[in-house]
């Protein structure tokens, strides 16, 4: 008559067997998600959110972000592609271009909410430089760099 108790299985295991592939969460981009970061550079960047994470190095959320941009502070912009609605970040990458700040697109919040080790899905975070990890910040940079301009 009693709870039965329920068996444990990790989050992280079972999100993995059941997240999509990188093709198909391009498929549900929005339109306006321009450079959108290729497979390599997506793997890359989750790592280097993780590791800032970790060392207190990352700001999430729209409103905090928001917030460094105004201030100048400097880093890596990465922004989800699967936002909706899209305007609650259309305006962020035009205070990126304003700051000089490189920026791109990744295809899932969830995946992004996950590598910044939060069991929410975010829409955007950015990566200050550390000691840490500098040489992946490094290398997202120069990527980041060469994707092609957004259409205007």
């Amino acid at each position: 008559m009693g709870k039965q108790p329920k068996e444990k299985t990790s989050s992280s295991e079972a999100t993995e067997e059941e997240r999509p592939d990188y093709e198909e969460l391009v498929t549900r981009i929005t339109t306006i998600a321009q450079p959108l970061a290729g497979k390599k550079l997506t793997k890359r960047l989750y790592k280097t959110v993780k590791k800032a994470a970790k060392t207190k190095s990352l700001r999430r959320g729209v409103k905090e972000v928001q917030k460094c941009l105004r201030k100048g502070e400097k880093g890596l912009v990465v922004l989800a592609g699967d936002i909706s609605p899209i305007d609650v970040i259309s305006h962020l990458p035009v205070l990126c271009e304003e700051n000089k700040l490189p920026y791109c697109y990744v295809p899932s919040k969830i995946d992004l909410g996950a590598a910044s080790c939060t069991k929410r899905p975010t829409s955007i975070v950015l990566i200050k430089s550390h000691d840490d990890y500098q040489d992946n910040f490094d290398e997202c940079q120069q990527d980041m760099k060469a994707l092609p301009p957004p259409l205007s």
